[in-house]
């Protein structure tokens, strides 16, 4: 009898363990090995899109720009794993399995789409977008990569009737890359603006968004607001924006590039466009 008392002991002591790590195995740190692994696979579909524009250059022309997405997505990882505080797993696996489904999109046979999922109520969704309001200038030829920037939201955020982000919400970013204006009209300068960092009612979330317009505003008197100092009121309490911001063209992934030959320059106060690219629960 009491030996298979303690036969029963060591059964329970061995699950209680065993139960103990799988959710420290579930969350392993993402190491520079995964990140090399990601820079692997899109070096394998860029070859793999090589050879199929010889076979189908309009399919060849349509994945390319994915695919340099997907590459500054992992540059932006890269950097953040050896400037910041680390890359969670659910983001190296989101990449991941995006750049799978580029690879068979590539390959000819479309990978299957995710399953669906009914997004709560506290959830903002991939593809919501915020009108912020630089607080620092930005300009291609003095920002450096790695330069960090805050941005705040011009209207609140509802959904079902509730409010989820305020306005005057901090979104924080990094210029993930720079190109000075060179010579010549053919040198344009450039900048490609990532946020990570998205700071609500005191508490700060882990985000990925990108830019997708560069907007004028208008102050209380109707005026263009394009600096520091000058209160841009804009979207649904004035009426709407004046447009796009002139002398600049913004491409996939959140690169904002000269259309002359010529710096980028985006003054404090001007209204950027913000997209998400990954969904944010605020619930949790």
């Amino acid at each position: 009898m009491r030996h298979s008392l303690m036969t029963l002991f060591a059964i329970a002591m061995a699950a209680v363990l065993l139960a103990g790590t799988v959710p420290a195995a579930a969350q392993t740190p993402v190491t520079a090995a995964d990140i090399q692994r990601l820079q692997d696979n899109a070096g394998e579909i860029a070859g793999t899109i090589a050879n199929l524009r010889n076979r189908d250059p309009r399919l060849a022309d349509s994945l390319q720009p994915r695919l340099e997405e997907l590459r500054d997505e992992v540059t932006y990882l890269k950097v953040k794993l050896r400037k910041e505080t680390g890359v969670s797993r659910a983001e190296y696996i989101d990449l991941l399995d995006r750049l799978d489904r580029l690879r068979s999109d590539a390959r000819g046979r479309p990978a299957p789409p995710p399953p669906e999922t009914r997004a709560s109520a506290t959830e903002i969704p991939v593809g919501t977008e915020f009108d912020v309001r630089l607080q620092t200038r930005l300009n291609s030829g003095t920002a450096k990569v790695e330069d960090r920037f805050d941005a705040t939201t011009l209207t609140a955020y509802s959904k079902d009737g509730r409010v989820l982000v305020p306005a005057g919400s901090v979104m924080r970013g990094v210029v993930n890359s720079v190109t000075p204006a060179g010579r010549g009209l053919d040198r344009k300068g450039s900048m490609t603006l990532l946020f990570d960092r998205f700071s609500i009612e005191g508490r700060t979330y882990s985000i990925r968004a990108t830019v997708t317009q560069a907007l004028q505003g208008q102050d209380d008197n109707g005026r263009i607001a394009t600096g520091a100092g000058v209160g841009a009121i804009i979207g649904g309490i004035l009426g709407g924006f004046k447009g796009a911001l002139a002398g600049i063209l913004i491409g996939g992934g959140g690169t904002i590039a000269a259309t002359e030959g010529k710096d980028v320059d985006l003054p404090a106060g001007t209204v950027l466009r913000v997209r998400m690219d990954s969904p944010l629960e605020l619930g949790q």
